[in-house]
């Protein structure tokens, strides 16, 4: 039953390892629970990324409306707040139509900055922007610079991490203040509207592991390797989408150095290690959260 407009709608979200059934069991919750479905998968994201994601193609994703899938193009750039603002204006589409709201995927990161909020951050000056850009000619001048003034903050921050170091130093240009003393002035707030209970895939090591062997084949009988030719030659190797697992790989296959052979143990080995850290980070950051198989997440959420 949907609630009125302006009150809370029901959601619910659905975290597993990568190849444990996620898509097509959200899918079928979906169905039952006259839902929409939120995407919080950062390749899945991506056009023309299709085969490697493992996104649900048109027909598979069975009328129900996805967001998150197909949001920009590999050249594009996003981060945590791409998701803040997809699930702010999805929720409140679910509201305006009537709709429940499913959350899945594998970087579940991205749900746990949704749970746990991030900072408000200030409007930047056209001022602070020119003085910033000025000061990142020497990124490693920056860096020591505000190590200097924060180190609490820039250990957690590679030297040659030009993207953070711009954001920390664009904040205390802004601000005055140092990334550390801001968020503790400023903390963070949750994003999540109303009731959200959490689901978790349980499922035997072996067996996920025959499904991701089972996945790969499928990948490359479906034309991984014209895929990444695609990607390459229209985006290059600069993008970060392209260090993901399964385009790497094919790139050095493409390279000489696997053969076709090594590509798909490769493609495997890697997406299994993938896997395993996602279920040790879903283990240690979310509380409360109800596991089970897919079959026992069905038969409690399809009932």
């Amino acid at each position: 039953m949907i609630t009125p407009m302006n009150e809370t709608i029901k959601q619910l979200a659905l975290i597993g390892p990568t190849a444990s059934g996620k898509t097509s069991l959200s899918i079928e919750i979906a169905q039952k629970k006259n839902a929409y479905i939120l995407s919080l998968d950062s390749l899945a994201l991506y056009k023309e990324i299709d085969i490697v994601s493992a996104k649900p193609t048109p027909q598979e994703r069975s009328g129900i409306v996805h967001f998150g899938i197909d949001h920009l193009y590999p050249n594009e750039h996003f981060d945590v707040t791409t998701f803040i603002t997809l699930y702010q204006e999805i929720y409140q589409k679910a509201v305006e139509d009537g709709k429940n709201l499913v959350i899945v995927g594998g970087t579940s990161f991205y749900l746990k900055m949704l749970m746990e909020g991030i900072s408000n951050l200030p409007a930047i000056s056209k001022a602070t922007k020119e003085k910033t850009a000025h000061i990142l000619k020497d990124l490693h001048q920056a860096y020591r610079f505000l190590y200097a003034l924060d180190p609490d903050t820039m250990q957690r921050i590679s030297r040659s991490d030009r993207y953070r170091i711009e954001k920390a130093l664009t904040l205390y240009l802004e601000t005055g203040m140092v990334p550390s003393e801001y968020f503790r002035a400023n903390p963070p707030v949750s994003l999540i509207k109303g009731p959200l209970r959490v689901y978790q895939i349980d499922i035997e090591r072996e067996e996920l592991r025959k499904r991701i062997l089972l996945r790969t084949r499928r990948m490359l009988k479906e034309h991984l390797i014209d895929e990444i030719c695609m990607l390459e030659k229209k985006y290059t190797r600069s993008p970060n989408c392209m260090k993901a697992i399964g385009i790497k790989e094919t790139l050095d296959y493409l390279d000489g150095i696997y053969s076709k052979e090594m590509l798909e143990e490769k493609i495997t080995t890697h997406t299994a290690r993938l896997a395993k850290r996602q279920t040790t980070f879903n283990n240690s950051q979310f509380k409360g959260v109800i596991k089970g198989s897919v079959e026992a997440l069905k038969t409690m959420l399809l009932a």
